[in-house]
């Protein structure tokens, strides 16, 4: 990681001599003052610019290739992503961040300031379910937490979050959370002792799809299919990936292909698209399928029922029947399609929120 900043660090202060000696620069022009080949020239200057520290001054054209201008050594944002879904009273805030350190730093000091939230932080994305109020927290240098999420409510379509921070926090919600993808506006009022801002973004519906049962014993893998699943989806409009999980099931049932896992993905979506994410879905692992017998399921709202948690506790240990899967997926109002794959799917589902070592772990 070192070596990469150190890298990071060298290429721009390269690019930002040529922009004051030259005014603009090419790949070749970087390849040959950095000696390195054109091809990792190009990589740099396309990452560099996906951080907001390059410009793209004039686009190819003919033979002219393209011509850009080194802006700034801090990006325009460490966050990629901020977006919202609702279930109920409860809200998940779902933040992604350029570096995993920046998300671990907010998951510690939103907990800090308020232990009533519910954290998951998965690498740079991190996961928040707060329960739709005003909250009293105090923010400042430490020990007092940095950031502190003070409110949040829904007015029509929109979840506004009320932030109150200091120092880099403050930053980052003055300079930065307004250009992440999801967010539709910052409202800020610099106090005294604390910055306070208030994000909108669009009330969102969340989704988990489950699927099992799409391989056979010498072809095909149901982890990889719903990646394939979840960043085909990721490309209809007014959907936003969460993430994929990996759950082991009973090891001991005599018609597994091999380890006997299932799948479950989680996006975020605008409401009036649930019924053509479903209908995709569907559409896809069959299409996809290697198997005969695979099954989808398909649950909107990120709460998971007792029932439905107790069912995929059961499936890790146990033979569950087809009949007490459509039983158990109509009494939680979920969509399941197919044959025996439904089982593992409602499955996926009802494990999705279970801690990752857990569930990759046979139970037998």
């Amino acid at each position: 990681m070192q070596g990469v900043i150190k890298r990071r660090r060298s290429y721009l202060k390269m690019m930002r001599k040529l922009t004051l000696r030259k005014g603009s620069f090419t790949v070749d022009d970087l390849a040959q003052s950095a000696g390195i080949p054109r091809s990792t020239a190009r990589d740099w200057i396309i990452r560099l610019s996906d951080e907001g520290c390059l410009t793209v001054l004039t686009p190819p054209h003919g033979r002219a290739p393209s011509r850009y201008a080194a802006i700034s050594a801090i990006p325009r944002t460490a966050c990629r992503k901020i977006f919202t879904a609702v279930d109920g009273d409860i809200v998940e805030i779902v933040h992604e961040c350029l570096s995993s350190a920046c998300a671990a730093f907010c998951a510690k000091h939103h907990a800090k300031a308020n232990p009533d939230i519910r954290i998951v932080r998965q690498g740079t994305i991190l996961r928040e379910f707060v329960r739709m109020g005003r909250y009293e927290s105090k923010v400042g240098l430490w020990p007092e937490p940095a950031v502190a999420v003070t409110g949040i409510w829904q007015e029509g379509d929109e979840i506004i979050q009320e932030i109150r921070s200091v120092g880099g926090p403050a930053f980052s919600l003055t300079g930065m959370m307004s250009r992440a993808e999801g967010v539709l506006r910052v409202d800020i009022l610099k106090g005294e002792d604390a910055t306070e801002g208030c994000i909108r973004t669009q009330a969102l519906r969340h989704v988990i799809i489950g699927i099992d049962n799409t391989d056979r014993l010498e072809e095909g893998a149901t982890f990889a299919l719903a990646i394939a699943l979840l960043d085909y989806l990721s490309e209809l409009s007014g959907t936003f990936p969460i993430g994929h999980h990996i759950a082991m099931l009973w090891q001991a049932l005599p018609e597994k292909t091999a380890g006997n896992s299932c799948s479950s993905i989680e996006l975020a979506v605008v409401p009036e698209k649930l019924d053509l994410i479903r209908k995709a879905a569907v559409r896809f692992v069959g299409d996809e399928s290697v198997s005969d017998g695979w099954g989808i399921a398909i649950k909107t709202g990120f709460i998971i029922p007792d029932s439905l948690h107790q069912y995929g506790l059961r499936a890790r240990t146990g033979l569950i029947t087809c009949k007490e899967a459509r039983q158990c997926a109509r009494e939680c109002g979920i969509y399941t399609y197919g044959g025996q794959g439904i089982i593992g799917s409602l499955a996926a589902i009802g494990l999705a929120h279970e801690p990752e070592e857990t569930i990759i772990t046979p139970d037998f």
